[in-house]
């Protein structure tokens, strides 16, 4: 056996210690992919393709299926290695990456409104406590750190407050409105604060490295989900909303423009080689097709009826090659491997 050559035995351990924290952006992104399929295909999207009702649960069934196993992996890896929680939540990136288990609990408790309100409120509950837990302990360590440099700086800092956003939108109709409201304000004003910090790192300091450009992506996400949030908030959406008015205006057109802006950079983005940090790529597509279909719901115009169809195909082409470059990085042990 040639000196390179790594055991059975010795090579599971080590792929279980270095099974990080970001494979659920992987469950996010199904996450988001199963909401998007599922409202517009339905009432929400104003029945644009209802064929999609069936395939919509099926990937909902798949996503659960998913989280499942991502969580009970990454149990296994606490168990086994529980140095490695300490070294995550150490990283100036991947600290920023814990929050995403509240996030898919609050996109699921989304997507189970019109299934069962009973599970979207026990959904929408675990989800809302881990979001408020993780900002707090986050934040907090911001504000103290002895070891963040601004070059660290990434759109993926928008992953912990983000979260913030998602709560109202199963919350208003369970009845929080006050507590939707709360959540709504700390993730708005945080990420207005966060993009002046992100946009000040971009224009004057060294570029973001390759293995995180794809983080570009989560800069139309916030705004995006901060319209839908706040359309449920201001009662803007259902058979007696007021309409758009002028935060939403702005809330959705700078996402789109966001959109349209990183659109023009996808020759730099596929360049770059595989890795996990493509998976950003899903969920703030997914996101911004939940806002164009809120919007057609809102005005029902063509315009925004084929918006979502053109937002909705590109993000099944980016989740189709998604699973395909993730599936053979698996196979080939491109992943797990240390950083």
């Amino acid at each position: 056996m040639s000196n390179n050559a790594v055991s059975p035995s010795y090579e599971a351990p080590l792929r279980l210690r270095n099974f990080h924290i970001t494979f659920f952006a992987i469950v996010l992104g199904m996450a988001g992919f199963s909401l998007a399929v599922q409202k517009v295909g339905g009432q929400d999207g104003a029945g644009i393709l209802p064929v999609l009702e069936t395939p919509a649960t099926v990937l909902l069934y798949v996503t659960i299926a998913l989280f499942v196993l991502v969580g009970l992996i990454y149990a296994a890896k606490l168990v086994r290695h529980p140095d490695t929680l300490a070294k995550e939540f150490n990283h100036p990136v991947k600290i920023n990456f814990f929050p995403l288990i509240a996030k898919v609990l609050l996109v699921l408790s989304v997507a189970y409104l019109d299934r069962n309100m009973q599970v979207s409120f026990y959904l929408w509950s675990a989800g809302t406590f881990l979001q408020f837990v993780a900002s707090i302990v986050i934040i907090s360590i911001w504000i103290r750190h002895t070891h963040f440099k601004v070059e660290h700086m990434t759109p993926g800092w928008f992953i912990p407050i983000v979260g913030s956003l998602i709560v109202p939108i199963a919350g208003v109709p369970h009845g929080f409105i006050e507590i939707s409201w709360f959540f709504f304000a700390v993730g708005l004003v945080f990420w207005i604060a966060l993009f002046t910090i992100v946009m000040y790192r971009m224009f004057f300091h060294s570029p973001i490295p390759d293995r995180l450009l794809p983080t570009l992506f989560i800069l139309f996400a916030p705004p995006a989900i901060a319209f839908i949030a706040y359309a449920k908030l201001a009662g803007l959406m259902g058979p007696d909303g007021t309409g758009l008015d002028a935060f939403a205006r702005i809330m959705y057109y700078f996402s789109l423009f966001m959109f349209i802006l990183i659109l023009f950079k996808v020759q730099i983005l596929a360049r770059i080689n595989f890795f996990l940090s493509w998976w950003a790529y899903s969920f703030p597509l997914a996101a911004k097709t939940l806002a164009t279909v809120a919007m057609l719901h809102m005005t029902h115009s063509a315009f925004y009826k084929n918006l979502a169809l053109f937002e909705l195909g590109l993000l099944a082409l980016v989740i189709v090659l998604l699973i395909v470059v993730t599936s053979r990085a698996i196979a080939n042990a491109e992943i797990c491997v240390e950083d």
